[in-house]
């Protein structure tokens, strides 16, 4: 088998690609070639094989996602795109990399022909949602984003079904939640701050958190969003049907309720590095963001994730802090 990840040098694809080194397998194929591509460089994988590419390019540059599909990979993830506070403040690099380089990846499949149709997982958001919201986004929500992020994935997962009912490819959209806490810096992403207030504390550094305490979410760990993947990829037409964008499943707590488990796991000391500091672009974009789902065809597909939000942020100390905490 031959796997393709776009945006593998993301922190998402980074955890995808070292889960497939390891395993050597997706389901029952064994994985014989990689190819990894993003804007950067991504970094190739120790001790897999030399049947690895990596490539930094656009993907929605002329001719960079045919080149990307010249093997013909069987499965595709495609993870690339720009996060939500960078598509907000960036009109057209939102649009030429989340919008672009989807379309350009589609219609690349498209043109191989041949009776070519790979599997393609494409990482959509709970952006694609607006307000206003019941007390739970039920799987038949309609689509409203409130932001251009939002609007560009909505428009990415019509595209999906759309190739996907002509044939083309066989094609799964997976809305992540708010994926927390992420590892390393912190980036562009308006929700950024959910992953901070933990990371950061628990490394010994002062977070500033945005938003009031009341705000309510919906968060998964990157181990789980690595899980979500990879039973996407699994899953066959005919247990996905027709309707083939689903919401995952996550934990939904409030701030205050994430930093009462950082509390309770990390003590009053590594809970009080964090420091309140509204910002009214992150207030605006998070209000228009659904609370909770009841993801009930995902679960029903098998999809799982964290029960707590404790369970999350030991997830983060075991993954990323080999099981210690900053004093």
């Amino acid at each position: 088998m031959h796997v393709l990840i776009t945006g593998a040098a993301g922190m998402i694809g980074r955890k995808l690609t070292d889960r497939l080194v390891i395993d050597r397998a997706l389901g029952d194929h064994i994985i014989e070639k990689l190819t990894l591509i993003d804007i950067v460089q991504p970094t190739r994988p120790a001790g897999f094989s030399d049947h690895v590419k990596t490539r930094a390019a656009d993907l929605a540059a002329p001719g960079v996602a045919a080149k990307a599909l010249e093997e013909r990979p069987d499965v595709i993830f495609h993870l690339a795109g720009v996060v939500s506070g960078e598509a907000e403040t960036d009109l057209e690099k939102g649009y030429h990399v989340n919008l672009d380089g989807t379309r350009a990846l589609l219609e690349a499949i498209r043109a191989v022909g041949d009776g070519y149709k790979p599997k393609a997982i494409f990482t959509s958001s709970i952006a694609v949602f607006g307000a206003p919201f019941p007390h739970a986004i039920p799987d038949e929500f309609h689509l409203t984003p409130l932001t251009s992020y939002g609007t560009q994935k909505a428009m990415s997962e019509l595209m999906l079904s759309d190739y996907t009912r002509r044939g083309i490819l066989d094609g799964v959209g997976i809305r992540l939640p708010t994926i927390c806490v992420r590892p390393g810096k912190p980036n562009k992403a308006a929700s950024g701050f959910f992953s901070s207030i933990i990371r950061e504390p628990l490394a010994g550094q002062e977070a500033v958190l945005p938003v009031a305490d009341t705000v309510r979410h919906t968060h998964a760990s990157p181990r789980s969003a690595v899980g979500f993947l990879l039973h996407a990829a699994e899953l066959t037409r005919e247990q996905l049907g027709p309707r083939i964008n689903l919401s995952m499943p996550g934990v939904c707590c409030t701030v205050a309720e994430q930093i009462d488990s950082l509390t309770r796991i990390a003590g009053s000391k590594v809970a009080a590095r964090i420091r309140r500091e509204p910002d009214a672009l992150v207030v605006r974009i998070v209000s228009g963001w659904p609370e909770r789902f009841e993801a009930k065809r995902a679960a029903a597909l098998g999809f799982t994730a964290e029960a707590t939000f404790d369970d999350i942020v030991r997830v983060h100390i075991d993954d990323e802090l080999g099981g210690k905490i900053a004093n």
